[in-house]
């Protein structure tokens, strides 16, 4: 957004600073300005000059070479080469000198035309930035001074614009008008904020309407998204070129002139940030404008000629023929005044911000009406607006008539939104910014920014402070936004930097963060497995590839993708699909996730029960990594401290995690795992048939525990210190024979439940195939006595009771 200083000087003087500090000034109080901008630089540069003699150009026959006259007196003069159509001697046009940048960016710089050297330009209105008439010189009256500046000729000022960031802007309405920006500036720089719009001047304006009937009416069917409207009709309109002074300002903030209408209606927008819309009343059908909700789909030609479609119940306004404007938008063709308008409606509204954003947004249409709208503006605002709209029509058409009354009507006139107050003290906001201001200091900013304060009993510990109404629109909602405000004119680089006052105290994880941790540590360190993390969303196709049933899965109503469409009830899918992913560039690898499943809640209700689950996936091209896994869970399980064992199916305890009779578990490597007496997991490998429709060769486990109940439960550490052996020990190697069927945990089983405490571990050191059925198992025994060193006889003792064992229980020796 473009703001002219000298348009913010009408209501407030400025201390002498350079632009580029009043733009970080600004910057840190209130907006960002992204640039300063300097206009009508090039008319302090350009001088009045009067043709004194014109000659052919030697080398040209369109070109001239134009003599003119500096002074008044003739006694210096210059030569140019021109090609205007209508240059003659004794005309005045305006001169630029060399160095001067025009309005277009062109620098003038000395040059030779056709061999001739050309210092500087005669210039047309177009190279003067004033209209886009470039069929000539600009030809000047011939009362003019000689020499005079054209900046003195055409009563304009040089001007510094501000670029402010329209982002920065967006939760202050106030400030999209250069009211609003001199407000913010005179409590900046704490200077006295001018009001030319005060009561008297209300009254004096409104003294031109009167009891005559009005021209137009206006009425409002409910529902719809006007919240306050005012109109009223004038008449003896003569459209014309307006003023050059609010030309210069509409150029100065990036707008066109149009005519002297459409000027007033952009300048008053662009001063008190509120739009407005003027109607030839003569193009209204019926002479009747009703705001209502669109019944039906329809289509809508807008100004800019663009054919729009319209929703059933987008506000418009419509006279008898039907919409001639979209509410808060854009009018439609009929609703603009033309040359020919004599009779004018003149319209200051405000909607409802959410709705003018929706159908702004719906259409792709962004006006300057819309984004004001969309900010949620005061409908206070509106009077004082329209009665300076009437001003400025009265001023640039001294013949025109006000007729009828000021309409007014919406339900925000008829009962206006109440004050807000915010009840604050002064210690508080000296304690949240961490200064210490005087009470009389917070006052006098508040002050400056309209905020009153109810001061009648001070003995009460908080001010009553009412906000402005033009605050009010969800800008100022809390006592932290008033302290916010006190603190940016402060200025936040004036707060010293403190540490908070408050004490520190360590926050101990959560079982289950501390659960997560210990897993997350474990596996990465000692399984060197690598975390994932997968969308629980998937899709049907995946169930099927791993022949399951999504018949029970939870489905999404609004699923982004088909392959996103459920809500997984089994890590399964998820594993396998990673696993996938993983084989295209690699040969092995291990993954493991803490994630979740979604189940259907038990009683029936529409909210899914989901379950914390571990999974863990192992996969080698090459050969099977069940046993991997299992040892590699082992020594996770005994580092979370949890009493677990591995056992086979049984129907009377179900696995929590796989269906017992699904069809991707591998024949003979399953196992389940019993955690604290529940089936909370199992340990299998997949199916080759279903890695087949994966696209996986090779071989992949898979491990999966419900942690439901275990991330709960408070971590305590079993781990005990016990010494090193102070006596030596020894090691029994046996090797057995067993049938391939049976696992090789059941002999180490049998060892352990040898009663003997020399027999401190068990372990299988070798396995090698015999035949078809039978293997060799070699399982080493560490035997040692932390008491004493064993004696030969003891030892032979323990290793013929371990063998005996072995096989009593049928793992003879080899």
């Amino acid at each position: 957004m473009l703001i002219s200083i000298n348009w913010v000087q009408d209501f407030v003087t400025l201390p002498d600073v350079s632009p580029e500090q009043l733009a970080l000034q600004f910057t840190l109080a209130t907006a960002e300005v992204e640039g300063v901008n300097s206009t009508n630089q090039h008319l302090s540069k350009m001088q009045v000059v009067e043709i004194s003699e014109i000659t052919s150009h030697p080398e040209a026959d369109k070109l001239n070479l134009v003599t003119f006259k500096l002074t008044e007196d003739g006694s210096k003069t210059m030569q140019v080469v021109c090609g205007a159509p209508n240059v003659e001697v004794g005309l005045k046009v305006p001169y630029a000198p060399l160095g001067t940048e025009l309005p277009n960016g062109l620098v003038l710089e000395p040059k030779k035309i056709r061999g001739i050297l050309s210092s500087g330009m005669l210039c047309s209105a177009e190279e003067c930035g004033l209209s886009n008439d470039h069929s000539g010189l600009m030809s000047l009256p011939k009362d003019t001074p000689i020499g005079q500046s054209m900046l003195d000729v055409l009563n304009s000022k040089t001007d510094t614009v501000l670029d402010i960031d329209n982002k920065s802007l967006t939760h202050r309405p106030d400030l999209w008008g250069h009211y609003g920006i001199a407000r913010e500036m005179a409590a900046i720089y704490n200077q006295t904020l001018k009001n030319p719009w005060d009561d008297n001047w209300a009254n004096k304006v409104l003294s031109h309407f009167n009891d005559a009937p009005a021209p137009v009416k206006i009425s409002m069917q409910e529902p719809c998204s006007c919240r306050a409207y005012y109109g009223f009709s004038v008449r003896g309109i003569k459209i014309e070129p307006s003023p050059n002074w609010m030309q210069q300002r509409l150029l100065a903030v990036g707008l066109k002139p149009i005519n002297n209408l459409v000027d007033i209606s952009n300048y008053v927008m662009l001063e008190l940030g509120i739009p407005n819309h003027i109607f030839d009343a003569n193009r209204i059908e019926g002479r009747e404008l009703v705001i209502k909700q669109l019944a039906e789909d329809i289509t809508f030609n807008t100004l800019d000629d663009i054919s729009r479609k319209l929703q059933k119940g987008d506000t418009v306004i419509s006279d008898k023929a039907g919409p001639s404007v979209l509410a808060g938008i854009m009018g439609g063709e009929t609703s603009s005044v033309i040359d020919s308008t004599q009779e004018i409606f003149v319209e200051v509204a405000n909607w409802n911000p959410s709705e003018v954003r929706r159908v702004s947004s719906r259409l792709g249409l962004r006006t300057d009406s819309s984004q004001r709208y969309e900010k949620n503006l005061d409908s206070l605002a509106l009077k004082r607006t329209s009665l300076r709209l009437l001003e400025l029509i009265i001023e640039l058409c001294p013949n025109s008539e006000v007729v009828g009354p000021l309409l007014e009507l919406g339900p925000e006139v008829a009962n206006p939104k109440p004050e807000l107050y915010i009840n604050l003290s002064a210690e508080k906001i000296n304690k949240r910014l961490g200064v210490d201001l005087s009470a009389e200091k917070i006052i006098e900013i508040l002050e400056s920014l309209d905020f009153s304060l109810d001061l009648q009993d001070s003995e009460l510990p908080e001010w009553k402070i009412k906000v402005p109404s033009f605050r009010a629109t969800k800008d100022i909602e809390i006592a932290e936004d008033i302290i916010e405000e006190i603190g940016r004119m402060v200025g936040y680089d004036n707060i010293e930097p403190k540490a908070p006052h408050m004490p520190l105290t360590p926050v101990r994880l959560e079982p289950a963060h501390h659960f997560a941790r210990k897993v997350r540590q474990f596996l990465s360190t000692h399984n060197q497995a690598f975390e994932m993390m997968t969308y629980p969303m998937v899709g049907e196709n995946i169930y099927n590839n791993c022949g399951l049933s999504s018949a029970n899965t939870l489905k999404l109503i609004n699923s982004m993708t088909i392959e996103q469409a459920f809500m997984r009830d089994s890590m399964i899918p998820s594993l396998i699909e990673a696993v996938s992913k993983n084989v295209k560039h690699h040969s092995q690898c291990r993954l493991f996730e803490l994630g979740r499943t979604y189940h259907p809640a038990d009683d029936g209700s529409e909210f899914s029960k989901e379950r914390s689950m571990l999974g863990i996936a192992y996969y080698n091209h090459e050969c099977s990594v069940f046993m991997d896994l299992l040892n590699g869970i082992e020594p996770m399980l005994n580092a979370l401290s949890l009493p677990y064992s591995f056992i086979d199916k049984n129907a009377k305890f179900p696995s929590l995690v796989v269906e017992p009779n699904w069809e991707g578990l591998h024949p003979t490597e399953y196992y389940d795992l019993k955690i604290m007496g529940k089936c909370q997991g199992s340990v299998f490998s997949v199916h080759p048939m279903i890695l087949k429709a994966f696209k996986i060769k090779g071989h992949v486990s898979l491990c999966i525990i419900d942690i439901s109940d275990l991330e709960q439960r408070p971590y305590r550490s079993k781990v005990k210190y016990k010494p090193l052996a102070k006596f030596p020990g020894s090691q029994f190697d046996c090797s057995v024979v067993a049938l391939k069927s049976q696992p090789v945990a059941d002999i180490i089983q049998v060892v352990k439940r040898i009663k003997q405490k020399q027999i401190q571990d068990v372990s299988v050191l070798d396995i090698y195939s015999i035949d078809e059925n039978t293997q060799s198992v070699t399982i080493r025994s560490v035997l040692s006595d932390s008491k004493q060193t064993l004696t030969g006889e003891v030892i032979q003792d323990l290793e013929q009771q371990i063998v005996k064992t072995l096989d009593k229980a049928g793992y003879p020796l080899r």
